[in-house]
């Protein structure tokens, strides 16, 4: 495909994208928070979909040769290494959109990013093609890595640009809100199919459905970002160099202590996220009786909490600052983790003691994870807001949660559940020192 040709099927989408807007000169800054969860919903199902499937699939389908806890342990290998690719991914789509424009960009990485998980679906097991099983899905799993760096469309900043200075801690959470939601789809159709079919045709063919369901609404979520990039608002903010992509190298240069530290900044949130979501089912899985498609109910209600406490924390960030609402949710974060330490929340087959962890820990995410984006836009000027906050977010989530669930299960099935406390206590410990450092 020449460039020519390329450009010239990006305005196409774009032109189309424009159709569909009431008033193709403005967006409202509530018409840009839509289009923002729609879009962090589709990229937070497809990954919870395979951490769910990382604990109740991968280790029996993939793994088999191994007994249960290592087979877990290898999958939550391959859950990182979508982390890994991530920034790649970035580098990779910065490329593309600085060649073909934003539209283009944007297309090929939700496509990428849809037909990743889609194929997942298809996937044989160790039974049918034997070690090309879990290289395939590892393949599979680096296309969504990518994809994700790719998927960073600036909206966020617009959105932020376009909020009143006295809400901006609100519309700060708005796109926040995408991956409760996201996790609250993938957990309800994996409970509903855990909870309705038998073993056999749950491994046989129900597991694969909610990997169908993600190619549809990576679709949605494309055109709803599509005609937010396709106003010429946002096409004057491109001209001004608000939301251009820079060279990643220059970035680097300019940036790289703001880049470490607000890596560094949501860490206490980031970390939380995988220690409340998809760990916690690896250990119900494997050490107790509990039924999993009702813990996933439970989880899903505490993605509920959590988007509650989203939208808590954008009310408390047009109080007392940003950064302070982020403090107070990493103190917060350190008591809960040494509350762990002392007396486990989660242990052996105490419902009241799992309900309370997930009930607690969502709460606990939301407030942290609801200004995390905001935290780390800020600190960049209008020249490399774009590149930087892409590249900061990218490293936030490798150190923060890629390998959360590996580390959390290898701790606690080898020294005991206090450990996760450990783990969870150094990223509020991180968090907290980063901001003193970079105030």
């Amino acid at each position: 495909m020449t460039a020519d040709h390329a450009a010239a099927s990006s305005s196409q989408l774009e032109r189309d994208a424009r159709l569909a807007s009431s008033d193709p000169a403005h967006v409202a800054p509530g018409e840009i928070a839509l289009g923002v969860i729609i879009g962090r919903t589709s990229e937070f199902f497809d990954f919870f979909v395979f951490g769910l499937a990382c604990v109740l699939v991968f280790p029996r389908h993939v793994f088999p040769f191994v007994d249960p806890l290592t087979g877990t342990l290898y999958s939550f290998g391959l859950f990182a290494l979508a982390f890994v690719a991530r920034p790649a991914g970035s580098v990779i789509f910065m490329g593309v959109d600085r060649r073909y424009g934003r539209a283009a960009k944007l297309t090929a990485a939700l496509f990428l990013l849809g037909t990743s998980t889609c194929l997942i679906a298809f996937l044989p097991g160790y039974g049918v093609i034997g070690n090309w099983s879990w290289i395939l899905l590892a393949l599979c799993r680096l296309g969504q890595g990518i994809a994700l760096g790719g998927a960073w469309d600036g909206l966020a900043s617009l959105l932020a640009l376009n909020a009143p200075a006295n809400r901006r801690g609100w519309y700060a959470m708005l796109p926040q809100l995408g991956a409760p939601v996201g996790f609250m789809l993938a957990s309800a159709l994996f409970a509903f199919f855990e909870l309705q079919l038998s073993e056999a045709d749950f491994m046989g063919w129900g597991w694969r459905y909610p990997f169908f369901v993600a190619f549809t609404i990576n679709v949605v979520a494309l055109f709803a970002r599509l005609r937010l990039v396709a106003t010429e608002e946002f096409r004057r903010l491109l001209e001004a160099d608000e939301l251009e992509p820079e060279p990643v190298l220059d970035t680097v240069r300019t940036h790289a202590r703001t880049i470490l530290l607000g890596a560094f900044v949501p860490l206490a949130g980031y970390a939380l996220f995988h220690l409340v979501t998809v760990f916690p089912v690896s250990w119900i899985t494997l050490f107790t009786q509990r039924s999993v498609g009702e813990f996933l109910m439970v989880q899903c209600a505490g993605a509920a909490i959590a988007a509650g406490a989203i939208v808590t924390s954008g009310l408390i960030a047009d109080q007392i600052g940003r950064r302070a609402t982020i403090a107070l949710a990493a103190s917060l974060i350190a008591l809960f983790a040494a509350g762990s330490i002392l007396a486990p929340l989660l242990f052996g087959d105490s419902m009241a003691g799992q309900t309370i962890y997930v009930v607690v820990g969502f709460g606990l995410l939301g407030l942290a994870y609801g200004q995390s984006s905001g935290a780390i836009a800020e600190n960049f000027g209008t020249k490399y807001r774009y590149t930087g906050s892409a590249l900061t977010s990218d490293f936030a989530w490798l150190l923060g949660a890629g390998f959360a669930p590996l580390v959390a299960l290898a701790a606690s099935s080898q020294l005991g559940l206090p450990w996760v406390g450990v783990y969870l206590l150094s990223g509020a410990v991180c968090t907290l020192g980063a901001l003193a450092v970079s105030r």
